[in-house]
């Protein structure tokens, strides 16, 4: 039963993507990855959610209060609510500026203010190089969500008709059909979750959970822990819009104040992370010996929920690892053919993105089964290395008369500097590494803007001889 409803979900998201072609079945490039930006506030609502929202809510969030306790939630949850007042002020100036630039990527932004192609290049390059391991967290995900499920699937299988999948959303209408099956995929993901804390509250009581899992785990702060979380929070807020799919995301919207009602709404998925404690509390109270922490709440749904429900769990995971994936994916493919190849015809982009994409999702799988381990550390310096974009990115929306050379200094300096500390595992006291490399990376932003102008000035007073 649980196959079938699963299926049944598989099949209604593919009935979606093809829906969301209706009316635009001649896409030229700028419709195929930000829509034309036509979207109004309940799609880029969804597709923004979607994105954030993922399988690592179903798997990282209660794996992580399985494994830490309390005390882990603080940073996970306080750096997405201090984002979003951020998003309500910035996420307007960003769609605007792309507008102004007819931007689709984020380095389109560079392009189009600091008219520097080694800035572009750099911005891409990292880009893409960051985003990579990002592709293998979503398998791994979702290996993880079948395997809390108890369904024996082959990994090569499971992440093959991922890819699959996720490049048919793709190929169908691209951004739109990612904005309409998300629709389904948070219905599923918020019910999936609500239905699971309901379940172990009526059936184990909140009381007992919260009692018997306070002796497994700590629900108090060190000094450490606290400067950790702190430090943490104030990062990953900065860096939460940085990532190169959030921002083409807002590219798809129709106007500025669509995005403002978008953020002002999106605290409220936060109402369904009670449940996804009380699951990783059930886990802990039942004394559950699970293959790892991820699978806290699946193993709550497995030994709560009837078989059909289960087939909605695990049609809510696929589709939340899906939909990133997807996005992923149309984040890269046109950077690649618009700013790592920039003479290659509007005309031909899109198809061009297309076998970037294919690749893309290949290199992931392989990556996904021989290199599990490398892959799933280097995710931790995704939001290490974007977010030393934010400088570059505030200097456009405050439209500041910053040299190139120096914002393309200082990127490279945070991110060099983070990829360092973090391989050389520094210890920092607690204090998350990334901000550091962001506080250098506006300070060389600063000297060599201020020793380019003195070099200009110079050179003007003494000009050279026959200049």
């Amino acid at each position: 039963m649980a196959t079938a409803v699963f299926l049944g979900f598989i099949a209604l998201s593919l009935y979606l993507a093809l829906r969301s072609k209706r009316g635009s079945s001649k896409q030229d490039v700028h419709d195929f990855f930000v829509a034309s930006g036509q979207f109004g506030a309940c799609l880029v609502f969804f597709l923004t959610a979607g994105e954030i929202y993922s399988i690592g809510t179903m798997v990282g969030f209660p794996g992580g209060i399985y494994a830490k306790g309390p005390t882990y939630g603080i940073w996970f949850l306080g750096y997405i609510l201090l984002a979003y007042p951020l998003g309500y002020f910035i996420g307007p100036k960003i769609w605007e500026a792309g507008r102004r630039y007819n931007a689709i990527t984020l380095p389109d932004l560079f392009k189009g203010y600091y008219n520097s192609r080694t800035l572009e290049l750099l911005v891409a390059a990292t880009a893409i190089l960051f985003l990579l391991p990002w592709g293998e967290l979503q398998f791994t995900g979702l290996m993880a969500a079948f395997k809390g499920l108890g369904w024996k699937l082959d990994p090569i299988y499971l992440t093959l008709i991922a890819a699959l999948l996720a490049f048919v959303y793709i190929t169908i209408s691209g951004v739109r059909s990612s904005a309409y099956i998300a629709v389904l995929k948070d219905i599923l993901m918020v019910v999936a979750i609500v239905v699971t804390g309901v379940a172990v509250a009526s059936q184990a009581g909140i009381a007992h959970v919260f009692h018997a899992a306070s002796q497994h785990v700590s629900n108090t702060m060190n000094t450490r822990q606290l400067t950790f979380s702190m430090s943490t929070m104030l990062f990953q807020a900065l860096g939460f819009y940085m990532l190169p799919v959030g921002v083409q995301f807002f590219f798809t919207a129709n106007s500025g104040d669509t995005i403002r009602r978008t953020q002002m709404a999106m605290p409220l998925y936060m109402l369904m992370y009670p449940f996804l404690v009380l699951a990783s509390y059930y886990a802990l109270s039942q004394s559950l010996h699970l293959g790892s922490p991820n699978e806290a709440f699946f193993a709550a749904a497995t030994r709560l929920l009837p078989d059909w429900v289960l087939g909605l769990v695990a049609a809510a995971a696929s589709l939340s690892g899906l939909l990133v994936l997807a996005g992923l994916c149309l984040a890269i493919g046109p950077i690649v053919t618009r700013n790592l190849l920039p003479h290659m015809p509007e005309n031909r982009q899109k198809r061009g993105a297309k076998f970037v994409i294919a690749f893309y999702l290949l290199v992931s799988i392989v990556m996904t089964l021989s290199l599990p381990n490398l892959m799933l550390t280097l995710v931790n310096t995704t939001l290490y290395g974007v977010t030393q974009f934010f400088p570059g990115v505030l200097i456009i929306l405050l439209s500041l008369k910053v040299r190139a050379s120096a914002v393309a200094l200082g990127i490279a300096a945070g991110q060099l500097l983070a990829i360092n500390l973090y391989v050389r595992d520094v210890d920092l006291g607690g204090f998350n590494l990334g901000l550091l490399c962001l506080a250098v990376n506006v300070l060389v932003i600063v000297l060599a803007n201020v020793a380019g102008k003195l070099v200009f000035v110079n050179a003007s007073r003494h000009p050279s001889p026959g200049g």
